[in-house]
């Protein structure tokens, strides 16, 4: 009886907190004037920076970008950002945002299905619009994500979003950029018996194991492949239909894979199917380079803030880890485990510069390196004539925590409300105590 009394005191806990917090923000309209903005100075995403820049845009997209350009005299809002910073929105990979709120309560999360083959799965449709995260990522920059399913070996489709928003449809950036794959591996064996009493797989039986579903995981792809072929098959097949995409090129292929064996394996497993992957985790990326290189093979790490793999591991790897790749010429994304933390994604590459990259190479890994493996780049991920007019105004440098300070931000033009559940508390308890020192 008192267990259900404190379930249920839980859950009344955590509809309070959805039903009351943050009612007031709501999406911004459409724009509706040009803007330019001047004296910024202006990253623009692809390693340039341009001292005293000046952003002209309108009905949502970037116009020009100019360095001491000109602004047209006629009906348009000037924005003086004299000393300030401009940066293109940062973009969370790979990150279960927005497809779950809160970890105790298991009727927020909405990340995993069940089974192994779920290549018919699509994150878009339960992305939820309505959460309140993503206005604390706002307030740091990070303004589009990659909900992404997990579970399985083939979790389904991740989409690109932008979030600032009142349903799925509009945040939509793109639809099913990307099917991902969880490479089978061979669980670490400890030896001996478990902590329960029972003894564990042989080293040779967790082996055998994972040969069996890595032979799953071809067999689904040949018989996808096959099916794919056929133009008008007799008997629908969901999860078949959904890589259609995959095998057409329409679809990105994203496989986790942490060890150089099954980094290598799992890029040969994929150019069988005539497919360039993107490589995700890729902790031990940085012994196979010449191999990424001559395949082509993008590749989103972990964040640095981590420790390594194995005992015999430089300590420090996680944190070189991405520079090492980056400044090798590799096409290199950095990622964060999880959807709160997002938030610290700009933090994560101020770290990576720290551990040997150059800063402006380093913004590109949450830009516009990022962009090109989703397959949005012709849209975002830069400051540059044509694109989304998605970018965001700091007092100081948006890699550093000390000085990220966002004033003003816009997606697709749009002036977006930085109010999030986090400053509105701050002020209420700072409200507070200030009236009982009075």
């Amino acid at each position: 009886m008192h267990t259900k009394r404190y379930i249920l005191s839980l859950a009344l806990s955590a509809t309070s907190l959805l039903c009351f917090a943050q009612a007031n923000i709501s999406p911004a309209k459409k724009q509706s004037k040009t803007i330019a903005i001047t004296g910024a100075t202006v990253h623009v995403g692809n390693g340039t920076v341009i001292e005293n820049g000046t952003i002209l845009f309108g009905n949502g997209k970037i116009i020009s970008v100019t360095a001491n350009g000109q602004v047209p005299q006629d009906d348009v809002v000037r924005i003086v950002a004299t000393g300030k910073h401009i940066y293109p929105g940062f973009i969370a990979a790979t990150t279960n945002l927005g497809l779950t709120e809160i970890e105790a309560v298991k009727a927020t999360l909405d990340f995993q299905e069940i089974g192994d083959f779920n290549s018919h799965i699509r994150s878009i449709v339960a992305y939820n619009t309505d959460s309140k995260v993503p206005a604390t990522l706002r307030s740091n920059g990070v303004l589009m994500a990659q909900p992404t399913p997990q579970g399985g070996t083939v979790s389904g489709s991740s989409s690109v979003v932008q979030l600032d928003a009142w349903n799925w449809e509009d945040a939509a950036i793109k639809t099913d950029d990307a099917m991902h794959v969880t490479w089978p591996v061979i669980p670490r064996f400890r030896g001996g018996f478990g902590g329960f009493g029972r003894q564990q797989a042989s080293p040779e039986a967790l082996a055998e194991r994972t040969q069996a579903a890595i032979a799953q995981l071809t067999s689904f792809f040949a018989e996808a492949k096959a099916y794919s072929e056929i133009s008008k098959p007799e008997v629908i097949n969901t999860r078949f239909e959904a890589m259609k995409k995959v095998f057409a090129g329409n679809e990105k292929l994203f496989i986790a894979a942490d060890s150089q064996k099954d980094i290598v394996a799992a890029v040969n497993f994929a150019k069988k199917f005539g497919i360039t992957p993107v490589i995700t985790g890729a902790d031990e990326a940085y012994l196979v380079i010449d191999f990424l290189k001559d395949n082509n093979i993008t590749l989103v790490v972990k964040q640095p803030h981590a420790l390594p793999n194995n005992n015999d591991d430089d300590v420090n790897m996680p944190y070189k880890n991405a520079a090492v790749l980056a400044n090798a010429g590799l096409n290199v994304v950095l990622s964060i485990d999880g959807y709160w933390q997002q938030r610290n994604l700009p933090f994560m590459a101020g770290t990576v510069t720290a551990w040997g990259l150059d800063k402006e190479k380093a913004l590109s890994t949450i830009t516009l390196n990022a962009a090109k493996a989703m397959g949005v780049d012709k849209t975002t991920g830069s400051i540059e004539t044509g694109k989304d007019a998605t970018f965001f105004i700091s007092a100081g440098d948006a890699l550093d925590m000390r000085t990220n300070k966002v004033e003003q931000a816009f997606i697709q033009g749009r002036d977006i409300n930085l109010d999030n559940l986090h400053k509105q508390l701050d002020k209420k308890f700072s409200d507070k105590y200030t009236a009982e020192k009075k």
